[in-house]
C-alpha cells in the first residue's frame, strides 16, 4: 500500500494567484526571448514580438511611477510632521494634503494598470529555448528503436480494417450516439487498453513514480497556466470548454497533474517528485485538415497514461532523459520499430524548453506516426503555478516541471495492430509484456 505523506506534501492554499516574474531577467534576456517567438513560428508571433519591443518602456514607466509614490510619501510624512509641532498650521497644510493625497491615488491607479501589463506581457511569452534545439523545420533522429532494414506501406494491415472485422472497435454506433472521431473499443480491443494501461503504470511505479488517477476536468486559468491555450499554433481548437461554467475538458492529464502543486512549497531535498496520471484526454480537433480522420489514429477522446515531475532546475535536463529512456523502454518491450527525435523548435509548445518525440512505424498508414512525447517546461508551468522548492541555501526558488507520455493508448493499439497482424493467417500477435494482462492470449 503507498503511503499518503507524499500527496501530503502538496499544501495547496486557495486558488491560483497572478504569476510573479521575473522582470529583469526577461529583459536581459530580450533577444532570446525574441529568437523564441520566432524559431517557434507561432500564429501570434508578430503580436508578441510587439508587447516584447514595449517591455523595457513599461518597465521603465513602472519604475518611474514607483520613485513619484515615494516622493509623494516623503511630502506626505513631512506635511504631517509639521501639523503634529504646529497644529495652527494643519487647516493651512489640509489642502496639500488633500492634493497629496489624490495625486497618490492617481498614481497607485496608474501602477495597478502598467504592472498588469507588464505580468500579461510577460505571461504571453513562450519559454527559451535549449541550445541544441534545432531551429531547421525537421527534427533530428535521436536513435532508432528496433530498426528494420526495410519500411514498406502494407494497405492490408491498415488497423481499422482489421479492428472492424474482429469486432473490436465500433465507430458507426459511436457516430450516432456523439459524432464522428468517437469510438467504442469492444472485446479485446477494450481488453487491450486495460492491458496496455496496467502494463505501463506497474512499469511506472518500479521506477518510483506514485499513481494518481486525476479529474479529466479543470478551471480555465489552470489550463492556461500549463500553456494550453484555446487555439494552438495551427489555429486550431485545443480545449473543450464547458458552457456557463469555468471550466474545461483535460487535453492530458499533464494539466491535473501539474495543478497539484498550485500554491506550494515542495520539499525536493532527497529527490524529484515524480508522479503517473491515468484518464480520459480530451481533444477538439481530431483529424484536423482532413489528416487522420479515419481510424483511432486522431480521436476526441482517448485513455492516455501520463508521467509528471517536479525538479530542482539543474536536475531538470538529466530528468527529461530518464524519461525519455523510460518511453524508449516501453517502446522496446512492445517490440515497436521507431525513431527517437528531438523536436525542431517550431514544433515546440509555449512551454516547451526541449521536447523529444518518438513515432513507431504504422505500415496501414504508410508512415511513422507519434505515439509519445516528453517535454521539459523548466519553470514556465511553475511561476504561474506559485510551485516552488528550498533550495540548499533554504531560498525559495521555482521547481522545474517536466512530462511525459506513458501510453496514448489508441495510438499504440494502431501501432500494435498494423504492425503484429498477419494477413495469412488473419491473427494478431499479443507482444509477451502484455499477455500477464490479456488473460495469457497469445493472438487475437
Amino acid at each position: 500500500m503507498i503511503s499518503t505523506r507524499f500527496f501530503h506534501s502538496f499544501r495547496v492554499l486557495g486558488s491560483l494567484k497572478k504569476p510573479q516574474f521575473d522582470v529583469k531577467y526577461i529583459l536581459s534576456k530580450l533577444n532570446e526571448f525574441s529568437e523564441s517567438i520566432e524559431a517557434r513560428e507561432l500564429a501570434n508571433g508578430g503580436e508578441l514580438q510587439s508587447y516584447l519591443k514595449e517591455l523595457p518602456e513599461l518597465y521603465k514607466k513602472s519604475r518611474t511611477i514607483d520613485h513619484t509614490i515615494a516622493e509623494l510619501q516623503h511630502s506626505r510624512k513631512s506635511i504631517e510632521i509639521q501639523v503634529k509641532q504646529d497644529k495652527t498650521r494643519a487647516k493651512e497644510l489640509a489642502s496639500d494634503l488633500k492634493s497629496l493625497k489624490q495625486q497618490y491615488q492617481d498614481l497607485l491607479k496608474s501602477q495597478r494598470e502598467v504592472k498588469a501589463q507588464i505580468t500579461e506581457t510577460c505571461g504571453s511569452l513562450p519559454n527559451l529555448i535549449h541550445p541544441s534545439v534545432t531551429k531547421s523545420p525537421s527534427p533530428i533522429i535521436d536513435q532508432w528503436i528496433n530498426k528494420k532494414n526495410s519500411y514498406v506501406p502494407n494497405e492490408k494491415c491498415g488497423h481499422l480494417d482489421i479492428m472492424l472485422k474482429k469486432g473490436m472497435v465500433d465507430f458507426e454506433t459511436a457516430s450516432n450516439v456523439t459524432g464522428t472521431s468517437w469510438y467504442y473499443l469492444c472485446n479485446e480491443g477494450a481488453q487491450l487498453e486495460h492491458a496496455l494501461v496496467q502494463y505501463a503504470t506497474k512499469k511506472a511505479r518500479e521506477a518510483n513514480f506514485k499513481l494518481v488517477i486525476p479529474p479529466s476536468v479543470a478551471r480555465n486559468d489552470v489550463i492556461d497556466a500549463c500553456g494550453f491555450r484555446p487555439r494552438d499554433m495551427n489555429n486550431e481548437q485545443q480545449i473543450y470548454r464547458l458552457a456557463d461554467t469555468d471550466l474545461g475538458l483535460t487535453a492530458t492529464a499533464e494539466i491535473a497533474l501539474a495543478g497539484m502543486g498550485i500554491n506550494s512549497t515542495l520539499d525536493l531535498s532527497s529527490a524529484p517528485k515524480k508522479i503517473c496520471g491515468v484518464n480520459r484526454a480530451y481533444r477538439a480537433e481530431a483529424g484536423a485538415g482532413g489528416k487522420d480522420t479515419k481510424g483511432l489514429y486522431r480521436v476526441h477522446e482517448f485513455t492516455k497514461v501520463e508521467l509528471f515531475v517536479w525538479a530542482k532546475p539543474e536536475e531538470s535536463d538529466q530528468i527529461l532523459e530518464e524519461l525519455k529512456q523510460f518511453q524508449i523502454d516501453i517502446v522496446t518491450e512492445l517490440g515497436l520499430s521507431a525513431q527517437v527525435l528531438s523536436m525542431p523548435s517550431n514544433d515546440l509548445g509555449s512551454p516547451a524548453y526541449k521536447k523529444y518525440d518518438i513515432e513507431a512505424w504504422m505500415p496501414g498508414r504508410g508512415s511513422f506516426g507519434e505515439i509519445t512525447s516528453t517535454s521539459n517546461c523548466t519553470d514556465f508551468q511553475s511561476r504561474r503555478m506559485h510551485t516552488r522548492f528550498r533550495n540548499s541555501q533554504g531560498e525559495l526558488e521555482y521547481v522545474h516541471t517536466l512530462n511525459g507520455t506513458a501510453i496514448a493508448v489508441p495510438r499504440v493499439i494502431v501501432a500494435l495492430v498494423e504492425n503484429n497482424y498477419d494477413p495469412e493467417t488473419g491473427n494478431i500477435s499479443i507482444p509477451s509484456a502484455l499477455q500477464p494482462y490479456m488473460d495469457n492470449l497469445k493472438f487475437i
